[in-house]
């Protein structure tokens, strides 16, 4: 195991809070008895190359949902999933072609809430070898890499606001040249940049 591995490793037993959509906007309330349904993503660090690097997708903008966001590769748990880091190893192979057997699953952070109804485990993985990304036409516009030493400085996380179903909501962002890395998957990075910092 390399220095980062350890490093990833001994973060993840340290205790997290879980984390949301919500979290900057603390005077939303939520309905009653809501039901969240289990998600996966997975937040794979490339380890093979110059430095360390995330993989991320910007999906595409015929999408019904969230349309040309950043996101990491994931999607909701299916019946034959096992679990949510099951889910997260199909949907990276689905979405950009990353063969199921590459990743080397280090744990998972504290589950996000979205504000769309996902309960999403982010796994983490580092990816020790190159592979031939295909991103799956239709669902995924463009894959990329952000140096893992960007996401993990807390200092460049930035609180931005926009309007959405008629009130002022409040998230994280941290861009990355020409991507505009922003609400779940920003708040997702910050957690674990958060994590990586404690001593």
């Amino acid at each position: 195991m390399s220095a980062l591995e350890d490093a990833i490793t001994e973060a993840l037993t340290l205790r997290a809070a879980a984390t949301s959509d919500f979290d900057l906007n603390p005077e939303t309330v939520l309905p009653a008895g809501r039901k969240l349904r289990p998600a996966g993503v997975l937040l794979g660090i490339e380890t093979w190359g110059a430095e360390p690097n995330v993989l991320l997708t910007k999906r595409s903008s015929a999408l019904k949902h969230h349309p040309g966001q950043i996101a990491f590769p994931g999607g909701k748990v299916d019946a034959g999933d096992r679990d949510s880091t099951d889910a997260a190893l199909r949907e990276a192979w689905e979405e950009i072609g990353l063969p199921r057997y590459l990743p080397r699953v280090l744990g998972t952070l504290p589950c996000h809430e979205t504000v769309t109804g996902f309960q999403v485990t982010p796994t983490i993985a580092v990816i020790p070898e190159a592979f031939e990304i295909r991103p799956e036409a239709g669902e995924v516009a463009e894959v990329f890499r952000a140096p893992l030493s960007h996401v993990l400085d807390v200092t460049r996380y930035q609180i931005q606001s926009r309007r959405w179903r008629g009130t002022r909501r409040y998230y994280f962002a941290v861009p990355f040249g020409p991507y505009y890395i922003w609400g779940a998957t920003a708040r997702m990075l910050r957690g674990f940049a958060a994590l990586m910092e404690r001593p």
